[in-house]
């Protein structure tokens, strides 16, 4: 079985930095994991992609340049640093994986397997 845990969320001032860490036990069931997150009374939105092998990462348009997915094979962890926070990325963070063959990674379904999520919010 997977689980995923996230961690390092918390409260930060805009421009600040987070970094969120994922820890995946079991995750040589997946091949690939990423972060959506989602803010009050709006629906779950794409963060960031990558996968367990090779270099391939993909990103939400409007976060590029601002936020870096990367992953550590040895420890099993996927992390998210979050640098020029702005307070409209406030939400609730997720960590997602899954194994699915022809994926499109900005769609929850696509993912088997979820966290618990992590907090973060920025203030002004």
């Amino acid at each position: 079985q997977v689980q995923l845990v996230e961690s390092g969320g918390g409260l930060v001032q805009a421009g600040g930095s987070l970094r969120l860490s994922c820890a995946a036990s079991g995750r040589t069931f997946t091949t690939y994991v990423s972060w959506f997150r989602q803010a009050p009374g709006k629906e779950r939105e794409f963060v960031a992609f990558i996968r367990w092998t090779g270099f391939s990462t993909y990103y939400a348009d409007s976060l590029k340049g601002r936020f870096t997915i990367s992953r550590d094979n040895a420890k099993n962890t996927v992390y998210l640093q979050m640098n020029s926070l702005k307070p409209e990325d406030t939400a609730v963070y997720y960590c997602a994986a899954g194994s699915r063959g022809g994926i499109k990674a900005t769609d929850p379904v696509g993912y088997e397997f979820w966290g618990q999520g992590t907090q973060v919010t920025v203030s002004t």
